[in-house]
């Protein structure tokens, strides 16, 4: 897979807990028209108060949701919320296939492509990412895949190969992202678990692949909640997608492509951040002789 880069920057990404909820907020409080949104968990009071304003002055607000959840509290409780907005509110109905894909489209753009839910815990204490994008042909994709899903259809022709979507594409297009790396991959998912890729990635390591495995459920004092990976520090994934089977196979899922060079190197100081206080970690564990 390739990213193509133009000379206007039409991504920047947001790791950072304190930047999360506000970056949200702004692309919402500035819509005019319509807001599509893809959501699978959001208790935040901050987002749903946003969303009713929005309503309120004109915005048609589209919420597409999951109809199978662990949680039926929890999701009722979504429902309970986004009632109380007056957004129109679309229920994923695929027999199979479970909905867990986050992504957020304001009017013409921008479009927002997260790892994370709308709560306190992930705009607060997680570790996680949102990429937000003017690319017209991503906005425009996203539009359609969510029509597509509201409408029960199969996914559309020509979406941007920008757009990872499972459980269609996703492991095509993961899988080449991974075989086409020259020099590194790293990954941060800590539900990593899928026998294929985990091959794969053995497989480009013993090619002298430097391959970096984030799989922890806490990093860096934070909850690893987000699936991100980094292909030799020029190309990055950000969204719902981990490698795992059940995500891969069996759920609508949502991630984008990154190669906006600064963009790209949020993600890096996010992984570098990581490694080195994991780094750290093990040399102070082994300075008292104990096991990490």
């Amino acid at each position: 897979m390739t990213v193509g880069r133009t000379s206007r920057r039409t991504d920047r990404v947001i790791t950072a807990p304190a930047d999360r909820r506000e970056a949200v907020v702004n692309v919402i409080r500035r819509a005019r028209g319509r807001l599509t949104l893809s959501l699978f968990r959001c208790t935040d009071r901050a987002i749903v108060a946003e969303l009713a304003r929005a309503v309120d002055r004109g915005v048609r607000v589209d919420v597409l949701v999951t109809s199978r959840s662990k949680g039926r509290r929890k999701l009722r409780r979504l429902w309970d919320a986004l009632e109380t907005t007056g957004a129109a509110i679309h229920s994923y109905t695929d027999p199979v296939v479970k909905y867990h894909a986050k992504y957020l489209v304001a009017d013409d753009g921008p479009a927002l492509v997260l790892s994370l839910n709308f709560t306190r815990k992930c705009f607060q204490g997680t570790v996680d990412a949102m990429a937000i994008t003017r690319d017209p042909a991503v906005v425009d994709g996203l539009r359609r895949l969510e029509a597509a899903d509201r409408e029960d259809a199969p996914i559309p022709r020509n979406l941007p190969e920008r757009l990872i979507i499972g459980p269609e594409r996703a492991r095509r297009q993961l899988t080449a992202l991974i075989e086409g790396a020259r020099s590194s991959i790293r990954v941060i998912d800590a539900k990593l678990s899928d026998p294929i890729v985990m091959t794969l990635l053995e497989a480009r390591r013993r090619e002298g692949i430097m391959v970096d495995l984030h799989t922890a459920k806490r990093l860096d004092g934070l909850r690893s909640h987000g699936k991100l990976m980094l292909v030799d520090d020029r190309v990055a994934v950000i969204g719902s997608l981990a490698l795992a089977a059940l995500s891969l196979d069996f759920r609508r899922e949502v991630a984008l492509v990154v190669g906006d060079p600064t963009a790209v190197a949020a993600v890096a100081r996010l992984f570098d951040g990581v490694t080195a206080r994991e780094s750290a970690q093990k040399t102070a564990l082994d300075e008292k002789g104990l096991d990490p």
